[in-house]
């Protein structure tokens, strides 16, 4: 029960320590994005889906890290383990295929990493879309805008 508990608090560092990352990347990206008083909606729209496509990109890292421990922990192969790690992390545990003892505990672990991860990723999303309707002026209150 040890070796478990330290491998999911090695599996969930690496997991916030990927996000961390892709996310100070992508606002480094972005910040370029918000050089204009005005956005098109077209500009909008394309700012909004280079978010999401970094966004996934940085979960699906995630869900690599985790599949790659499941392999070694004996699944059978390594699109079992990236599906598994895929259905657990988004938390919608099919249940096709299971962990053996004693990794089976993992298992939630990793889906409540993926609730705090994709929720961290919506806050950034819903920021971006609050930054992106700061700038516009559109008269939407956007609580801590600059004037």
């Amino acid at each position: 029960m040890l070796t478990v508990t330290l491998v999911a608090c090695v599996l969930v560092a690496v997991t916030v320590a990927i996000h961390s990352a892709g996310l100070a990347a992508l606002v480094r990206t972005l910040q370029g994005s918000h050089g204009e008083s005005s956005m098109s909606t077209g500009s909008m729209t394309w700012l909004l889906i280079r978010t999401t496509w970094m966004l996934l990109l940085i979960h699906l890292v995630e869900i690599a890290v985790w599949g790659l421990f499941y392999l070694g922990a004996g699944l059978e192969d390594g699109e079992s383990a990236f599906y598994f790690s895929g259905v657990t992390y988004a938390t919608i545990g099919y249940g096709d295929v299971v962990l053996q003892e004693p990794w089976r505990m993992l298992a939630p672990i990793e889906g409540l990493t993926g609730i705090l991860m994709c929720g961290l990723s919506t806050g950034f999303f819903f920021a971006v879309l609050l930054k992106m309707l700061g700038s516009e002026g559109s008269g939407v209150p956007v609580t801590g805008a600059k004037e």
